[in-house]
């Protein structure tokens, strides 16, 4: 047994500190791959627990966060819906105004919004400007934004779809055919 027997990380960093002449010891050897597996187990577990303090790498400290943020848990949810809706609550805190419901939307959508107001008409509306069709999330984003909006505003949302002057001549069949038809204007 060599030096590169050692599987463990830090059985490997363990063993360099020993000195010289343990190079051929297979207990010694043994005995660092043994320390080194149980210190990998130990950092691998103390990151795991570190992530869960952030919503972005949070996995099953989503629970909490959706219990602390008064948020109703739906396990059968891609975990980053479950993000988007938990980012989007803590963001959603302030003052009612454009930049707050850019905020909220953007942690939903995850590309570019632009919100525009029509005051004579008593209400907003959300353009999702990066994203074509309409975002997977959007039942979760329009309750965070009935949340936070005034009662007496409106809202409307607007969508961008591919256009045939979008796709004419710049796209083959092929990529076409991969394309979802829910990007498509009309598509389902």
């Amino acid at each position: 047994m060599n030096k590169t027997a050692i599987g463990s990380l830090r059985g490997r960093e363990l063993f360099s500190y020993l000195p010289a002449y343990y190079e051929t010891s297979r207990v010694m050897q043994s005995d660092m791959e043994a320390k080194g597996s149980e210190m990998d187990a130990l950092y691998q577990a103390l990151n795991e627990a570190a992530d869960q303090f952030f919503v972005r790498t949070a996995t099953w400290g989503l629970d909490r966060w959706e219990e602390e943020l008064g948020i109703p848990t739906d396990r059968a949810k891609p975990m980053e819906q479950r993000r988007a809706v938990l980012e989007s609550k803590l963001r959603g805190a302030g003052t009612f105004s454009g930049r707050l419901v850019k905020n909220v939307a953007e942690a939903y959508d995850g590309g570019a919004v632009e919100v525009t107001f029509q005051p004579g008409e008593w209400r907003f509306t959300v353009q999702f400007v990066d994203t074509l069709g309409i975002p997977p999330n959007l039942e979760d984003l329009k309750a965070a934004i009935e949340e936070i909006k005034p009662a007496h505003l409106a809202v409307d949302y607007a969508f961008n779809y591919l256009l045939i002057r979008d796709i004419h001549e710049v796209m083959t069949l092929d990529e076409l055919g991969q394309m979802p038809l829910n990007k498509f204007a009309g598509g389902a």
